[in-house]
């Protein structure tokens, strides 16, 4: 799996967690999230049997490093963007509750489009590839399909060439 493609399954993991329960201090949340992550990779690596030692967590590797680089951006701007992109997924999502979607699908929805209208350095059709692909793992045998609808609906309407970075 490509880096990118992790660091946005980790946006959306964490905009999940946050869309659920919004923490007070998003710097705070950030940190624990990355560190949760880290833990669960070193756990993972040891073992189930080491499981339950407490041991200090190492300082982040360069994939990590670069991982949270590239996905905080798109976790910071997606939150900053929130109402803007509900707005957009409440106009071409026709008799859809923005609150009745799917968690997954919702968040997932909202980072490729805060991407779409807001990262010039990311051509669209990448945006609507990655969205749908971590759909397809993380949500419902559906849910690919109803992403790449949404989303070919918002970049039908972007001012932007689709295929190439602005």
């Amino acid at each position: 799996m490509g880096k990118r493609r992790e660091a946005r399954e980790r946006a959306v993991q964490f905009l999940f967690q946050h869309d659920l329960n919004p923490p007070e201090d998003i710097e705070a949340a950030l940190n624990e999230f990355w560190d949760s992550q880290r833990a669960a990779a070193l756990a993972e690596d040891k073992g189930p049997a080491n499981w339950g030692e407490k041991t200090e967590l190492p300082p982040p590797t360069t994939d990590e490093a670069a991982m949270r680089l590239f996905a905080e951006p798109l976790i910071r701007g997606t939150l900053q963007h929130r109402d803007a992109i509900d707005a957009e997924i409440k106009k071409h999502a026709q008799n859809w509750d923005l609150h009745r979607m799917a968690a997954v699908d919702r968040n997932i929805l909202r980072l490729a489009i805060f991407e779409m209208l807001h990262r010039d350095d990311i051509p669209p059709v990448v945006s609507i590839n990655e969205a749908v692909d971590i759909a397809k793992k993380f949500s419902t045998e559906d849910s690919g399909k109803f992403v790449n609808g949404l989303l070919d609906k918002v970049k039908g309407e972007l001012m932007r060439p689709a295929r190439i970075v602005k």
